[in-house]
Formats: structure tokens, C-alpha cells, sequence
């Protein structure tokens, strides 16, 4: 059977004009990067990629090529390969600053080598060093990814370019953290890292692109593909892009088939197969588990639900890098989220570049729904125009204080593309708040900053819904007004029967919404059998549960998609204060040979090459974004910000160094370059602009007084005692495993209060724990608050600031190391 492959819908990906976008000429050739293939296996709701990224030396003398790549935000980099000269080299995995440290001195002794990072979940960055005259280097990372369902249809998304990013702060002194465009600012301190150069008009396409996908529905009813980009069926199940298309955009391809509930226990080596002593534990000795299972619970048929008041703050990006379709698709969604409103709801409206803005017609604060209320909120939002800088933390921060109503559902919805470099300082300084309320995120562009936005709606326990064309709004903002009211069936706890769980293994459980799947992964020791029951409440309180009995499948995907999953989880931890997971993000990283931000793949070859290193280096510069008006952003974005820097201020082109290669010139040619102070900061002597990361040791994380908690203590405390009488049995175990989430952020805020780390720990445990007391643990949770709240009998905060203490000035820690 051969599937026909349509267009998502007339006019959903207009073409960009070929302005002939591509190779650049520099004093000693083009380009390195030559070709980047992709390859998937798409098997079910899980996809398995091989990337291939070809670099070619032009010049007369060794070069090493920098590429900064996007992948998948949730795809598990678990392999990496280097082949050059007939010699594969494979890579190791190995935690950030050794593999760095490995990296350099090969390539100092003259040896071939690559090294794969990943600075953002979904930007990484490629070295390839000591490529001699006239060779090619290939490097392939290995990588399995998930694939969302909703409403029928699994998504295949693979980003291809990696866009500007608003960089706000000041630039920091000092040689940069890596080759970008952009400087390192207090609040990025990696800005130079996720900042590639991008491309001028007027040059053939630079790279060329071959990206096939092999579908297996694995039993699956496939009844259609739907593609993003140009595609054609040359043979059953295989899709492959037209040649000639370009890396300036993602690609998408749905899928559509049934889905249905179902438990897979997947061992971590078939039964009776010797263990790999390097890759895999013996039985009974790997902590996390021998085995993965992964479970899909199809929502109930949908029914009426009963809806608590909601109060809602709508937050709208209309930033420079909005211009064009993104601001009409943002007024667009905006405005439907306004609409869906009803009168028992409050909302404000909230738009932001530079400043924060409100409509003038409405009173400040959260407003009654009215019609006339509702009418005065589009009516603002369709003159909205796109402008400035994406500051979007003082927005965040109000939008925040307005929800500050238990009684009621609160709920922000954020409108943007997420392209911002400062993302951990955002998640740092509203971690603990985003925990207390409802978070969905809408990110409105094609290459979109998934990661980002992605890790906020997980906070906020909310969804994320990416839209790569305006012709998708009304599609994704069904699944947001879903998300806006109430779900199906809420509380979900696992029980399990003849399976022994891994404590603390289980992915995030959160509600069924209908048109949904819920998939949830975890560890498992021993032999994979038994059942797993997941239970839940109706809106209208009644139980209700699904059984699952389990089935033997094989593959390194779900263990690979598990850790990864885990592994989030704990840099989105580390980033809002807990700088003691360090060590225990690297060995699962190692353990199960899956990337993150705190390892690295090295792949280093023993044959020396080249003598001295090598004498030439180019960072590769990347496609503009498809639908983006580069040009149209300089004025107001480098007037709002005059102080941050993004490589969308201003239309980029390059210079030779004193080494024949290339460094941008701002303002649009080699004259603009010397009066450009932050240019003079990227460049290491000689004119080039890649000098090596600084050593900087870490600063430790800075703890707060617990003062500066007590109030939001004293208001959980209040809530415990009112929900005490008034919560249904069936509520309070998902209510105290809320509250645990919000005091673990707390407590890591002053900086490890133990007996407060303690309880919410024992808390969030409660939601996985069928038999936990719970009346044990709510009077625990009483009299812990109590004692934080009351007058001078505070505990100490264990080594934490004094009253009023702020941070140091000047250079923040960053997420990853820069040493």
C-alpha cells in the first residue's frame, strides 16, 4: 500500500524568495561545511535518526570548522562517529570539561579529532579539527526522540537552523565562551555560544540537504502523511525531500493513525545476551534499573467536566523578531484565547518587547470576562506591531503576581518564538512560582525555540504547542483551549502488581485531556512482567482507572528517551538553584551514554596528521529563518536595546582576518568593524574570533535568607490548614504532591533549608507511593510550616545569606562550565 503525501495546507509553508542565500567567499575558499543528511526510522510514536555532517578543507593549510546545529529538544544523543582518510574513530562520552580538555591537546599534537556539545536541549555545537588540504571529515551522532500524538496524528519534527536570539545584559570583559557573534552577557554568560553568523544575500545555497524518513506504523492504522516541506513517495513507507531545499527552517511530518493504550517492558539487553561490561550494568547492580517500560493510557471518552473560575494572563511577544507572519499568527492566537473566555473567568492582557504594555480601554489587574471586557482585549491586540528587544522576564514576573488567587484555576499563556539566550536566568528566578500555576506555552515560528519553551510548560505541569506557520493556528489553538479548561481526569498515580518500579524513575504522570494520550516512562528491576494500573479522578470526583497488562518489546529507544526525560529533569533543577545535582547529572549522563549539557562526545583519532595544530578556523554561518525580515529588525531592536547584542540587529557581513578567513562586520561592511567595541571583544589578537574559552572556575550558587521565603511559606501554610476540611480524600494526595514541588523550590532558593528539603521531598514522593500515610504527612506539613513562620524560632538556613543580601555583581554562573 502506498500512502499519499499532501501538504499540510495550501499556502501553510509559502516559500521565502530565493535570494540566492549560500557560500561565502573568504581569502582562502568557501565554506567547510558542505552536505548534512538526515535519516529516520520512524517506528510507532518513536523516531530513530542518524545526522551526517560533511566538512571539506579548501584551504592550503589545516583547518578546524566550528558548526553550531539544532536537533530535536527531546531527542537522546547517544552516539558519535568521526571518519576521515578510510579510519573510523568512535566516540566517548565523557563529562564536559574532560572531553574538552582530551579534545585540545589532539588536536595540538596534530591529531584528527571532533567534539559534540549541547549548550541549549535543542542548540549543540560541532568541532572538527586538523582537516587537512583538500580532505573530508564525516561525523554522525546517533539519536532517538519521541513523538508527540494529539487528536489522531504523531509529529515528526527535525529543526534544521538555529535563529537569532535576543541577548540581553551587559557584555562581559574578557575573551569570549565561544565563536558567536554575540558577547557573553551577565545574564548569558554563553552567548557566544548560540549565536551563530548569519548568511548575506547574494550566494548560491551553501549546503546541500538530503533528509529521508522510513515509516513503520508498527501495526498502526497510517491512513495519511502530511509534510511541511516538498516531499515525494518513491516507494512504500519511505519519504524523502525534494533536493535543493534549504536549511532554513524545520521539517515536519505528521502522521496519521489510532493510537491506543498500551504497556511495553523493554529490557536493557535481550534475555540470554551477554552484557556489554562497558554499556550495560550487571543484573541487580545498575541503580536506575535493568529495564524501561513505557505506557500509553488513552483519555476517557470525552464528557462534561465540571470548571472551576479561571483567572488567566495572556502574555503576548511582539519583539522584533516577530515581524512578518508571527505577528499576525501571535495577534491570531491571542485573540482566540481572549474568546474562549467565559463569564465566571478574570484575565489580563499582557504585551511585551522592551516594556510591558496593557490595554488602555481596561482597568490594571485581572478583569471580569465581559463581552464588552473581551472586545476591548482584541481590539488592543490587533494593533500590536512588532518592535524592540524580548525582555521577557519582567513580564513573566508581573504576570505572576496577578495569579495569586488559589481558589481559582490560574493559568499563563505565553505567545513567542522563545528565541531569548537568557533562559536559565528566567527559569532561576521564577522556578519556584511557576510550580503554583498552569503554564502553556504557544511558539510561533520555524525554528522555533522548542527547548526553551518546552521546559516552562513542564513547569508550570502545561502544554507546549509549536506552530510553524499561520495556517496551523486554528489546529494548535483547539489543543491550547483544551488545555485552558479543565482535564479529563486529574490526580493519576501508578500502581504496579508483580513489577518492581524504580523509586523515583517514573516521568511525569500530570492529567488526561481529551484527543491526549498520556505516555509515561520509568525504570524497572528485575524481569519485565506484571501490570500497571493507573488511577484518577473525574471531574465530577468519581474514580476512575485504566489496567495495563505488560508485553516484552525490544530496541534502545525507550531507555535512551527515559534518560534523556531524567536528565531534563535535573538540569531544570540545576537551573533553578540545585548546583549540587552536578555529579549525579554526569554519571547518569555516562551511565547511560546520553548527552547533556555536562558531558561531551570526543572522538579522537591516533594517527598524527599535522604538525602544530591547526592554522586556520571557521565558524560556519547559518541560513536566515525562513519567513524572518532580517533587515527589518536592525532599527528597533538595536534601539531598544542598545546594550545586548542579537544577530538580528543588523544585517551581517564579513571580513577577512589577518588569517585569510572570516569574521563578521556590522553595519554592513569591513569599515563598521573598528568602531565596534563588542567585535574588538570577540576578537583574539591577529583579527581572528575564536579564541579558546576562558578558565573560570564556577562560582557557587548564592543562597537567600529565609526571610525572604516566610511569606510564601506562611500563604502555603494558610491554604494547608483551609484545604484541611474542605478537600475531598480523593484530592489531597495530588494536592500535597503540588505543594512538595513548590517547597522543593523553595528550599532551594535559601539554599538547602534541610527540614524543609526534607518534607517537600517525602511530599512529592506521596503521588508514586500508593500506601502513604497521607494524614501523617499532612500534619508533618503543618507543623514543619509552622515552625519556618514563626516569630524568631526559624531554623538556620544552613549556611545561607543574611537578611537582604543580594548577589555579587558581576559575572553570573552560567549552566554549563565555561572552564
Amino acid at each position: 500500500m502506498t500512502v499519499q503525501i499532501t501538504s499540510l495546507r495550501p499556502g501553510e509553508y509559502t516559500p521565502s524568495p530565493d535570494a540566492g542565500l549560500g557560500a561565502l567567499h573568504t581569502g582562502k575558499g568557501n565554506l567547510p561545511l558542505e552536505n548534512v543528511e538526515v535519516e529516520a526510522d520512524i517506528t510507532a510514536l518513536t523516531g530513530g535518526v542518524e545526522v551526517t555532517q560533511g566538512f571539506r578543507n579548501p584551504h592550503d593549510v589545516p583547518l578546524e570548522a566550528t558548526y553550531i546545529f539544532p536537533l530535536p529538544d527531546r531527542a537522546a544523543v547517544t552516539a558519535f562517529r568521526m571518519e576521515a582518510d578510510d579510519r573510523v574513530v568512535e566516540g566517548v562520552l565523557k563529562e564536559r570539561g574532560q572531553a574538552r580538555q582530551d579534545y585540545d591537546q589532539a588536536i595540538a599534537e596534530g591529531k584528527r579529532a571532533a567534539i559534540a556539545e549541547e549548550e541549549r536541549p535543542d542548540v549543540f555545537t560541532m568541532r572538527v579539527g586538523n582537516i587537512l588540504p583538500g580532505e573530508r571529515v564525516t561525523v554522525r551522532l546517533t539519536l532517538s526522540q519521541p513523538l508527540p500524538y494529539e487528536d489522531g496524528a504523531a509529529t515528526f519534527r527535525f529543526p534544521l537552523v538555529v535563529a537569532p536570539r535576543y541577548i540581553p545584559g551587559a557584555p562581559l570583559d574578557g575573551a569570549g565562551a565561544g565563536d558567536g557573534v554575540a558577547p557573553d552577557t551577565d545574564t548569558v554568560p554563553d552567548a557566544s555560544r548560540i549565536t551563530p553568523p548569519v548568511l548575506l544575500p547574494g550566494f548560491p545555497n551553501p549546503v546541500r540537504l538530503a533528509l529521508t524518513a522510513r515509516v513503520d506504523p508498527a501495526g498502526l492504522d497510517l491512513t495519511e502523511m502530511r509534510s511541511s516541506l516538498h516531499v515525494v513517495t518513491e516507494e512504500e513507507g519511505l519519504v524523502r525531500l525534494q533536493p535543493g531545499e534549504r536549511l532554513d527552517r524545520d521539517f515536519v511530518l505528521r502522521l496519521s493513525f489510532g493510537a491506543s493504550s498500551a504497556l511495553a517492558f523493554v529490557p536493557d539487553r535481550p534475555a540470554g545476551e551477554s552484557a556489554d561490561a562497558e554499556t550495560t550494568a550487571p543484573a541487580g547492580e545498575d541503580a536506575d534499573g535493568n529495564g524501561t517500560f513505557v505506557l500509553t493510557v488513552v483519555p476517557p471518552a470525552d464528557e462534561e467536566v465540571q470548571r472551576r473560575p479561571r483567572d488567566v494572563a495572556l502574555l503576548l511577544d511582539r519583539s522584533g523578531s516577530m515581524t512578518g507572519w508571527k505577528m499576525v499568527a501571535a495577534r491570531r492566537a491571542a485573540a482566540r484565547i481572549v474568546d474562549t473566555l467565559t463569564f465566571a473567568d478574570r484575565f489580563a492582557v499582557l504585551s511585551f518587547d522592551s516594556v510591558v504594555e496593557r490595554p488602555e480601554r481596561l482597568d490594571p489587574g485581572l478583569v471580569p470576562a465581559t463581552d464588552r471586557n473581551r472586545y476591548r482585549a482584541v481590539e488592543h491586540l490587533a494593533r500590536l506591531e512588532a518592535r524592540g528587544g524580548t525582555e521577557m522576564l519582567q513580564p513573566m514576573e508581573q504576570a505572576l503576581a496577578l495569579l495569586d488567587d488559589p481558589e481559582r484555576e490560574r493559568v499563563l499563556v505565553l505567545v513567542t518564538d522563545g528565541q531569548v539566550g537568557n533562559e536559565d536566568q528566567i527559569l532561576e528566578r521564577l522556578g519556584a512560582r511557576l510550580a503554583a500555576v498552569r503554564v502553556h506555552t504557544v511558539g510561533i515560528d520555524r525554528a522555533v525555540n522548542a527547548g526553551f519553551l518546552g521546559r516552562l510548560a513542564g513547569l508550570g505541569a502545561g502544554r507546549c504547542e509549536l506552530v510553524e506557520s499561520e495556517d496551523r493556528l486554528d489546529e494548535a489553538m483547539e489543543h491550547i483551549h483544551r488545555r485552558i479548561g479543565s482535564p479529563l481526569v486529574t490526580g493519576l498515580t501508578l500502581k504496579a502488581e508483580g513489577l518492581e518500579v524504580v523509586p523515583g524513575s517514573v516521568t511525569h504522570l500530570g492529567s488526561l485531556y481529551s484527543g491526549v494520550p498520556l505516555t509515561v516512562y520509568g525504570r524497572y528491576r528485575g524481569a519485565g512482567r506484571g501490570t500497571l494500573t493507573v488511577h484518577g479522578l473525574l471531574g465530577d470526583g468519581r474514580p476512575w482507572e485504566r489496567r495495563l497488562e505488560g508485553r516484552p518489546a525490544r530496541g534502545e529507544a525507550p531507555r535512551a528517551i527515559w534518560a534523556r526525560a531524567h536528565l531534563r529533569r535535573l538540569e531544570d533543577r540545576y537551573a533553578v538553584g540545585e548546583h549540587a545535582l552536578e555529579q549525579e547529572i554526569v554519571a547518569a549522563s555516562l551511565r547511560h551514554t546520553v548527552l547533556c549539557r555536562f558531558t561531551a562526545f570526543v572522538a579522537v583519532d591516533t594517527r598524527v596528521v599535522a604538525e602544530g595544530g591547526p592554522r586556520h578556523r571557521v565558524l560556519q554561518p547559518v541560513e536566515p529563518p525562513s519567513g524572518w525580515e532580517m533587515p527589518g529588525l536592525a532599527a528597533p531592536m538595536a534601539a531598544a536595546a542598545p546594550a545586548a547584542f542579537t544577530t538580528a540587529a543588523a544585517p551581517m557581513a564579513f571580513r577577512a582576518t589577518a588569517e585569510g578567513g572570516a569574521a563578521p562586520a556590522f553595519g554592513g561592511g569591513p569599515e563598521a568593524v573598528a568602531g565596534e567595541p563588542f567585535a574588538k571583544r570577540l576578537a583574539a589578537p591577529g583579527g581572528r574570533m575564536f579564541a579558546r574559552p576562558a578558565v573560570a572556575p564556577p562560582a557557587p550558587p548564592v543562597p537567600h535568607s529565609l526571610d525572604l521565603v516566610r511569606p510564601q511559606l506562611a500563604g502555603e501554610l494558610a491554604r494547608l490548614r483551609a484545604q484541611e476540611e474542605a478537600l475531598p480524600a480523593s484530592e489531597r494526595r495530588r494536592y500535597l504532591a503540588d505543594l512538595g514541588s513548590r517547597l522543593a523550590a523553595l528550599a532551594t532558593y535559601v539554599g538547602g533549608e534541610n527540614e524543609l528539603r526534607g518534607l517537600a521531598r517525602d511530599l512529592m514522593a506521596c503521588e508514586t507511593t500508593p500506601d502513604a500515610d497521607l494524614d501523617a504527612l499532612w500534619r508533618r506539613a503543618v507543623q514543619v510550616l509552622t515552625t519556618l513562620t514563626g516569630a524568631g524560632n526559624a531554623p538556620s538556613t544552613g549556611g545561607g545569606a543574611s537578611a537582604g543580601q543580594t548577589r555579587a555583581p558581576g559575572r553570573r554562573t552560567s549552566f554549563w562550565k565555561r572552564g
